[in-house]
């Protein structure tokens, strides 16, 4: 490897400005994430309020259909990875890796999701002001008749539910700490 050919350095070995500018960048976009982790509520409330900056500017634009739907397809695509477990217990074989209890007494084994919450929220956001950016651009403003986009989403929605909540009540587990029993600690 010759002299310069590194990520991020000048043909001196010294880091470039602009390199310096986006790591620095980057670091303080990072500490920002690392600080929100403990407010979840205030980070879905904010989440929620750009989604309602979107939808009112997707209103007002009267345009964008095509964005807002492979945004919304894009926040079920979170959202089922978000119930699912981490390990699949129907690819599961016996005595193969940790799997969820399937009988009343098997003992507890915590549910782990495929997509943890930060993550979900994170991408989520993400995907927000991404259709939020392609909202300025025309190129992304492909003419459809937008109530078939909606109508196909719905039945999406519901047929994609419906095998999840069938999968949830297979293999019983349930995603939510909400509801689930709780052990007291005898003293």
């Amino acid at each position: 490897m010759s002299e310069g050919d590194s990520a991020g350095e000048s043909i001196h070995g010294k880091t470039s400005v602009v390199a310096a500018f986006f790591t620095r960048v980057g670091q303080v976009y990072q500490s920002w994430l690392d600080k929100s982790t403990p407010f979840y509520a205030m980070r879905w409330a904010g989440t929620l309020l750009l989604t309602l900056v979107y939808m009112i500017r997707v209103y007002l634009l009267q345009g964008w259909y095509i964005v807002t739907y492979a945004l919304g397809i894009y926040h079920l695509n979170l959202f089922i990875a978000f119930l699912s477990p981490k390990v699949d217990p129907s690819l599961l074989e016996e005595d193969e890796g940790p799997s969820l209890p399937t009988k009343q007494n098997e003992e507890f084994r915590p549910f782990i999701r495929r997509l943890p919450e930060f993550k979900f929220w994170h991408s989520a956001t993400k995907g927000i002001v991404i259709a939020m950016i392609c909202t300025f651009f025309d190129a992304f403003n492909v003419p459809v008749f937008w109530p078939i986009l909606v109508m196909y989403f719905i039945m999406l929605f519901c047929i994609t539910m419906k095998r999840q909540i069938k999968h949830m009540v297979k293999y019983r587990y349930l995603p939510f700490t909400h509801g689930k029993r709780t052990y007291k600690e005898e003293t």
